[in-house]
């Protein structure tokens, strides 16, 4: 414990020091401090550690125990894997946002109180944004300001609810929660932005693809698994968890379907496998919140290694839309290889690492008799083996020959490949390990006869549709084209409030603004140089206006040609002020002798 610092310290010391680095230097740190920060890891001991007064309060740096310390491992290993595949990077800029991201992030699971994660939790997403606008496109530039807006609405419901909370608790203890008001339910709310649930999930879909090549993997690795950590620590157990997750299972299917852009494809599957999580979560029990860690551990893993293959393509060869690419398997044979092993491990094939964590929830669901929901998983569980599991390596490395010719990426990216490759396979074969790690004792043995077979033949079967489908040809054909999704309501909407504001609104505006800036005053001017006469053409427009008499007519005319002159004296300037506070004098007098005749 002595030799130990905060998980998030080394990162982002490391984050500024790299802006003055180039070459060797640059990359031995780039790969020096995910090593440092595990062994930093290991040698702390559970319980509470780093904490600095601040106010009447304890920030608290390092609430350490089991399920912190799993996320805080595979955090920080796939920041080496990230950083591996990022390496000839010329850009110090990314890699500064890469550092940051994977400290705020590790600041956030790591997070003792509310306001620790607050802070930890905005950093994260001024990192991830920058990924988005270093791809340095028109689109890239209008996802990422998208999807810091999305963030920073989330961040301000945390906001609003944390500090509800301590006005509430009069506590900043970030520890479990439970919907009870207000307050959780805007903290319940900001975690959820992050998580992409269910229509608020678009910034995901929006932004990730936007990213650049190496950008994309940290992004699949940190938001959303913060999120996940987020509601496990603070929601266990919260029933309605368990509908949304299922819905986020089962939506993304359908878009990744039809979806052309192979790497918003991955996003979507995102999305599907972070349901089963908050699935996890939402039933609450000690295998499904093992559940939930584990296949967040496993889907960092495999997302992460899908990622890097679709980036080695685009990378390669520009492009990365289903329809113009395939038969890459002639000349990116490794590359083919490792995005097979992504394809079967999110799959869950026996011997792969979703097969050892995704069966944890969905016995956890079975165990509390909810049919509804297993057929669920079950039927988003085959959905995945189609658009993952055989979509991205058959459109991308089979399918058609797309004349493409491109050599493998470089061999840094191919390392960083390789190692994901390895964690998928031996997570599946030596499950062992990771239950080791997980927060409460795993008394479950996924290599059963029954799981196996029964898993062979979803997956059998799954495979076997997609190849009826795509011989009859029913299946979806790949084309380019843009998918509406829940944003196109959120788009159009903006659309409406903006012409709302620069029309309507500003053409009120601009007439109130006329009128007291000038017609008011030249109106008061006017008025105050003969009142009476002034009230008495008033009255005299009222009485035309209901007689519509000649005579009535030519008389307010007469007047209004003779003003301020007419039949009464114009009132000098000094009488008009002098009336006025006479007025003023009166109404307050009244309004005096009223409030205490209340009064008593």
């Amino acid at each position: 414990m002595s030799f130990s610092v905060p998980p998030a310290a080394l990162f982002i010391a490391g984050a500024f020091l790299v802006v003055f680095l180039r070459g060797m230097p640059r990359s031995f740190l780039l790969l020096v401090l995910p090593v440092l920060s595990l062994l930093n890891l290991l040698s702390i001991s559970d319980g509470i550690h780093w904490i600095i007064h601040f106010m009447d309060y304890k920030l608290i740096f390092g609430r350490v125990d089991r399920l912190s310390l799993a996320f805080g491992y595979i955090f920080t290993m796939i920041s080496f894997i990230a950083n591996l595949y990022a390496l000839r990077v010329d850009n110090n800029p990314e890699h500064t946002a890469a550092l940051l991201y994977t400290g705020s992030s590790l600041g956030v699971v790591f997070a003792g109180d509310f306001l620790t994660l607050l802070i930890f939790w905005e950093i994260m997403s001024i990192g991830a944004a920058y990924f988005i606008w270093a791809r340095r496109t028109t689109a890239s530039y209008a996802a990422g300001m998208r999807y810091l807006l999305v963030h920073i609405f989330g961040g301000f419901c945390l906001l609003c609810g944390i500090l509800m909370h301590v006005h509430n608790t009069g506590s900043i203890e970030f520890g479990y929660l439970g919907l009870g008001g207000l307050a959780s339910l805007l903290i319940f709310i900001g975690f959820g932005i992050n998580c992409a649930w269910p229509g608020l999930h678009t910034w995901l879909t929006d932004a990730y693809p936007e990213a650049t090549i190496t950008g994309t993997v940290f992004l699949s690795a940190f938001t959303t698994k913060c999120a996940v950590y987020a509601l496990a620590r603070s929601f266990p157990g919260t029933e309605i968890l368990i509908w949304i997750g299922a819905i986020m299972t089962l939506f993304p299917i359908f878009f990744a379907v039809i979806e052309n852009d192979l790497r918003r494809v991955l996003s979507y599957s995102l999305i599907n496998q972070v349901g089963f999580m908050v699935v996890g979560i939402g039933i609450g029990t000690h295998l499904a919140l093992n559940g939930a860690t584990a296949h967040a551990i496993a889907d960092i893993i495999f997302k992460a290694l899908l990622f890097m293959a679709m980036g080695a393509v685009l990378h390669q060869t520009g492009k990365i839309n289903a329809t113009e690419v395939g038969g890459l398997h002639r000349t990116m044979p490794i590359t083919c290889t490792f995005c097979m092993v992504g394809a079967a491990s999110i799959s869950a094939f026996p011997l792969f690492s979703a097969f050892a964590t995704k069966s944890l929830i969905i016995e956890a669901v079975a165990a509390g008799h909810m049919p509804i929901i297993w057929f669920i998983l079950i039927f988003a569980s085959a959905g995945v083996f189609h658009h993952a599991g055989i979509k991205i390596p058959f459109f991308t490395f089979f399918a058609r020959d797309s004349g493409l010719r491109p050599k493998e990426p470089p061999l840094n990216m191919m390392a960083a490949m390789g190692i994901a490759a390895f964690l998928c396979v031996f997570i599946g074969v030596c499950p062992g390990f990771l239950y080791s790690i997980l927060p409460y004792p795993v008394d479950y043995q996924p290599y059963t006869p029954c799981h196996i077979v029964a898993q062979l033949q979803l997956l059998f079967f799954s495979a076997l549709a997609f190849t009826l489908l795509i011989l009859a040809g029913i299946y979806p054909p790949e084309m380019r084209a843009i998918n509406l999704d829940a944003d196109w309501f959120l788009r159009k909407g903006a659309n409406v409030l903006v012409w709302f504001i620069t029309k309507p609104v500003s053409a009120v505006v601009a007439k109130i603004n006329d009128a007291v800036t000038d017609a008011l005053p030249k109106f008061l001017l006017w008025f105050g140089k003969n009142p009476p006469a002034a009230l008495k053409i008033g009255a005299d427009i009222i009485v035309y206006n209901f007689t519509d008499r000649a005579e009535d007519r030519q008389r307010l005319e007469k007047e209004k040609i003779i003003y301020p002159r007419d039949l009464l004296y114009p009132w000098s300037i000094g009488a008009a002020v002098s009336s006025v506070l006479i007025f003023l004098l009166i109404y307050l007098l009244v309004y005096f002798l009223y409030y205490k005749t209340g009064a008593a």
